[in-house]
């Protein structure tokens, strides 16, 4: 498909003119697939104009201020500043003394698709039926009443990238959502996100389809089978993008047949949908990214990275973000050589380093891994500050999901995503107290009108305070 023509309507209309361009000779119509046959259906809901006044700031984007005022107004930060001028009728809240924060954001989660209470029946994650499933869509398993979302917001998470499982070569399209309470998964999409592509490199698919005596049973079936799949990709593109041409030419020709698996790769090939590997190992990093270079498409992100800070220099070369635990390691044998220094390295090679859960108990307290993750750092002489460290779970984690122009920072124009911390936020004792999204305070530690549960929980809730 032409870049030009990829973000068009399904329907277009081509004249072919005469010679003097009076009359049209012939007419042909371009039918494309619909890109976004789910879109957002949030909005920003109003809300009064806000000031924070007299807060300690740490911008997500490595700067720290102090007793500065950051001023609110239709869910975008619209001033910030020490004393700023406030119109009359701005309400006033009093952070004098405490920390604020962009909202946190979680790359690699599986809350919704592997939610809670976690049964077979909800287990939504993994449609292990093929090496390669990339028709399939998060979104499409996501249950947005799933409790997780509640508590990952009580820890200042604000935005989450939910991704299918690693059990495939290439899983399926990941989503990315705005952390707020809805009964479907389009009211919480984040409004033109790009959509990811979630691959799987080493043991979890060759394990999964070698016990199925299928390809991939190796590393080397993986990387035939990755290959395969973009081969064939490349020319579904190319068939739509000769289409198109012919069509524009005035030619009356057909359209391709609509595939689903091969128009998400090719979606990946056009530069629409970004590339989030699973990927432990240096090696296999390496070889991906050959891979990408051989079939022209880029990748966002190496997830879970346990050997990152051997590939540190390249992935800063390739401008590839490293997403990582602060200390998970050994599990299995592609996971046994972690340092606790690693996203500290990733960082000071200077390529893009960012803390991630996988989990929907560590995706409750990001603002401890990273503590850890600095500490480590730290201790081995890096002279991390907790500006700095910051970055790892905002600015650099909206920079893996192409949204660094919206989120992940604190800075006028950007989305008021804020967090009001008990405590400096890397401290272990530090809770979220108050967050917003878009302006909008969707939790309040110390108000229960402003801690949302889903309607799931309600009946659990109320049953077990009756209890004696």
């Amino acid at each position: 498909m032409k870049k030009a023509l990829s973000k068009s309507l399904a329907l277009i209309t081509v004249m072919t003119l005469g010679a003097c361009g009076e009359t049209a000779k012939d007419s042909v119509e371009i039918s494309l697939p619909n890109k976004n046959p789910y879109p957002s259906t949030y909005q920003t809901p109003e809300s009064p104009a806000f000031a924070l006044i007299g807060a300690n700031l740490l911008t997500g984007d490595g700067a720290e201020l102090t007793n500065t005022d950051l001023l609110i107004e239709n869910g975008k930060i619209v001033a910030m500043g020490p004393a700023l001028e406030l119109q009359p009728g701005t309400i006033q809240v009093d952070a004098r003394g405490q920390w604020v924060t962009p909202g946190l954001i979680d790359v690699h989660s599986h809350m919704g698709v592997y939610p809670s209470p976690a049964t077979s029946n909800h287990s939504d994650g993994n449609e292990m039926t093929s090496p390669v499933t990339a028709e399939v869509w998060a979104e499409h398993s996501v249950w947005p009443e799933d409790p997780q979302f509640e508590k990952a917001l009580a820890g200042g998470v604000t935005t989450v990238q939910i991704l299918p499982g690693s059990g495939n070569l290439i899983g399926g399209r990941g989503v990315t959502l705005k952390n707020i309470p809805s009964i479907t998964v389009q009211g919480m999409k984040f409004p033109g996100a790009p959509y990811s592509l979630k691959m799987a490199c080493g043991e979890n698919p060759k394990r999964v389809y070698g016990r199925r005596n299928t390809l991939p049973s190796t590393r080397m079936g993986n990387m035939a089978g990755y290959r395969a799949a973009w081969i064939e990709a490349s020319d579904y593109k190319k068939s739509w993008d000769d289409y198109v041409t012919d069509a524009q030419a005035g030619e009356d020709v057909d359209p391709p047949s609509r595939n689903l698996r091969l128009e998400t790769l090719a979606g990946v090939l056009e530069g629409d949908i970004r590339i989030h590997n699973h990927c432990y190992k240096v090696d296999e990093m390496a070889q991906m990214i050959d891979m990408s270079k051989e079939f022209g498409y880029k990748i966002a992100a190496f997830h879970h990275a346990v050997e990152a800070y051997k590939a540190a220099p390249m992935l800063a070369k390739e401008g590839i973000c490293g997403v990582m635990w602060a200390d998970w390691w050994g599990f299995k044998q592609e996971a046994f050589d972690m340092v606790r220094e690693n996203i500290a390295l990733v960082d000071y090679a200077q390529a893009c380093a960012v803390i991630h859960s996988d989990n929907p108990i560590q995706v409750q307290r990001l603002n401890q891994e990273m503590a850890k993750a600095m500490s480590a750092g730290n201790r081995m002489g890096l002279d991390i500050s907790a500006a700095k460290a910051m970055r790892w779970g905002t600015y650099n984690a909206a920079m893996a999901l192409g949204l660094e122009d919206q989120i992940g920072s604190l800075a006028v124009g950007k989305n008021a995503d804020i967090v009001l911390w008990t405590k400096h936020p890397l401290s272990i004792y530090s809770l979220a107290q108050k967050v917003w999204i878009d302006g909008n305070l969707r939790f309040d530690r110390f108000d229960k009108s402003v801690q949302p549960t889903s309607d799931f929980n309600l009946g659990i809730i109320s049953a077990g305070e009756a209890r004696p």
